[in-house]
């Protein structure tokens, strides 16, 4: 193969959703020509998963309404079952309301009251409509209001279908990665004077998931690999309503505009005392899906005749098809595309899938990548859901993911940019770790015959769904960690890329991504063994109850040998709340 080639820019960013471009659009507002961006994208710039995102937006738009930054903290805090560091949140929720009227001024349709005001709707866990929201294609029009936004600046630069193989971490700093651009075939050294990582998720460990296949865990693993350490990656979230039997998401804005869960008696059980009879189907989501599951598990669910899977029926025939056509046009379509029903003439098939991962990067609350002992890896930041600053804990309240995009791209955006002003020249990554890169990415391409990495993936994906899933237990994480481990061996000494060729190698890059798959799998399933307690979206079926004495911290995972981890702890950041009890 050829050498490494060198390209270089002020700041390279690596993904291009919501987070990502919010980020490119601050380094430019604020300092315009002064530095050059470079955005990497392993697909095309508005393919990127924030599309596909429905619901909403939280911010605190109407205080006069009785709405509040402390009830937006309060909310979000609640939420995470008390592992939300305080001080992270309360930036966050003050941060929102400025970003919904940005997207405003640059042009995002958004939904309106009939006095022509923003509209808001209610979503899980929140005590006051705050979801800002266009139709149910919020991410798609946030997406396309950023990008449109994006184009009225020069000096920056989109490497479309450039997948990002790994980052440098030498001293205590940033030194560059390595990208292969997939219309050449060939194996690329960016240089800067900053990066900030805005991979998104790894939502793809599972079958049953919203995520596009794309979402592979890449900037979690690419930083796993690089001796950093990833916060809390057992809390992987599972929204309550998947479409059976394909998996695609059905916004929570079809209960915050008044959806009823029902089981096959034609109960709604989340009213009951043991779910939420307060909230009812507006819990957290966290809640929601295990009360769905022991409808499912117990028999008084319904079962999928093609797929297997247990479900519970989502109503939204009571809205009318005039509600439905305004607020929910999107799932009306899906519904009637994916599962053959009309939501406004019967109910509509779902069951828990896998949708958020609250951990990620271990950041500060100004998405600063740390080392496990809380030092800055100078130039280095990660923004969106890859990092974890940690707003979420062990639980995300829908509408605060597309937010914190922005909030954290907005963030990492003006401090990579100060950071990269003061920079003389961009650090560099010696000859011989150019060699290894080579190597790790090429050497895939040496094997003549053995297993490929589709096979791998079903393993891995079956074995999470199966001990991994909403509940859990010591023994089935024993079970999994062990698959997992022996996958990896697989993936090792067996994995067999057919495609030889340079040119768009699909092949090549399913079996990078399958090796990102299992360092986010070894890492989540790791922590979640070790966390001997029941807290957010992480419920032990042998450890039902939220242990604080002993939990109430946050997990790091660094990486020890090829398939071991090292297991350390960091505190949460309690500033204003202590924990109480959750009730809904």
């Amino acid at each position: 193969m050829p050498a490494v080639e060198t390209i270089e820019h002020d700041i390279v960013i690596v993904g291009t959703g919501i987070a990502g471009l919010r980020a490119a659009i601050e380094i430019k507002r604020k300092y315009g020509d002064k530095l050059d961006v470079g955005l990497l994208s392993k697909i095309h710039i508005m393919r990127s998963h924030s599309v596909s995102a429905e619901g909403g937006t939280a911010a605190v738009l109407y205080p006069e309404e009785g709405d509040s930054f402390a009830l937006h903290a309060w909310d979000t805090i609640k939420g995470s079952d008390f592992l939300a560091d305080q001080d992270a949140v309360w930036l966050f929720v003050k941060l929102m309301p400025e970003e919904i009227r940005l997207l405003e001024h640059w042009g995002l349709p958004w939904s309106r009251r009939p006095d022509g005001r923003i509209a808001q709707r209610p979503f899980g866990g929140h005590s006051h409509p705050r979801a800002t929201f266009a139709a149910d294609k919020t991410g798609f029009f946030e997406m396309q209001t950023l990008y449109n936004k994006l184009l009225e600046y020069d000096n920056w630069e989109r490497y479309d279908e450039w997948f990002v193989t790994n980052i440098v971490v030498e001293d205590g700093a940033y030194k560059g990665l390595y990208a292969i651009n997939m219309r050449d075939g060939k194996l690329y050294y960016f240089k800067s004077k900053a990066a900030i990582i805005a991979a998104g998720g790894g939502g793809r460990l599972y079958n049953f998931t919203t995520y596009a296949h794309t979402v592979t865990g890449d900037g979690y693993a690419m930083a796993f690999r690089a001796g950093i350490p990833i916060k809390d990656p057992e809390f992987i979230q599972f929204h309550p309503t998947g479409l059976v039997p394909s998996g695609i998401l059905i916004t929570e804005g079809a209960r915050g505009e008044g959806g009823y869960l029902i089981n096959n008696k034609g109960e709604r059980f989340m009213l009951r005392k043991e779910c939420a009879p307060t909230k009812g189907e507006l819990a957290p989501r966290d809640i929601v899906s295990r009360c769905e599951m022991r409808e499912i598990l117990e028999g008084r669910g319904f079962v999928d005749e093609v797929s297997g899977l247990g479900y519970v029926k989502l109503d939204l025939t009571h809205l009318g098809e005039e509600k439905i056509n305004e607020r929910l046009p999107a799932v009306r379509e899906i519904a009637i595309r994916y599962a053959g029903v009309d939501p406004v003439e019967e109910p509509i098939p779902v069951r828990p899938v896998a949708h958020y991962t609250m951990g990620g990067i271990h950041t500060d609350i100004y998405y600063r990548v740390l080392d496990e002992t809380g030092r800055w890896i100078r130039g280095l930041f990660a923004a969106g859901e890859v990092a974890a600053s940690s707003v979420h804990g062990a639980n995300r309240l829908g509408s605060n993911s597309t937010a914190e995009c922005l909030t954290s791209g907005r963030i990492t955006g003006i401090l990579a940019a100060e950071y990269a002003l003061r920079q003389r020249e961009a650090p560099t990554a010696s000859p011989e770790r150019h060699a290894r890169e080579e190597e790790w990415v090429w050497g895939l391409l040496k094997r003549e015959s053995g297993t490929p990495a589709y096979e791998i993936r079903r393993k891995l994906r079956n074995a999470m769904g199966e001990y991994f899933y909403v509940f859990r237990d010591g023994d089935g994480m024993k079970t999994a960690l062990s698959i997992i481990k022996e996958l990896r061996r697989k993936a090792r000494e067996e994995m067999y890329v057919e495609d030889k060729s340079k040119i768009y190698n699909t092949d090549l890059q399913a079996a990078l991504e399958t090796l990102n798959l299992l360092d986010a799998a070894l890492a989540a399933v790791s922590a979640g063994l070790n966390r001997t307690e029941s807290r957010g979206a992480h419920y032990r079926l042998d450890y039902p109850k939220r242990d604080d004495e002993n939990w109430l911290k946050h997990t790091l995972v660094l990486r020890s040998g090829e398939d071991d981890v090292r297991i350390t702890y960091w505190p949460v950041a309690i500033t204003t709340w202590k924990p109480v009890e959750r009730k809904y």
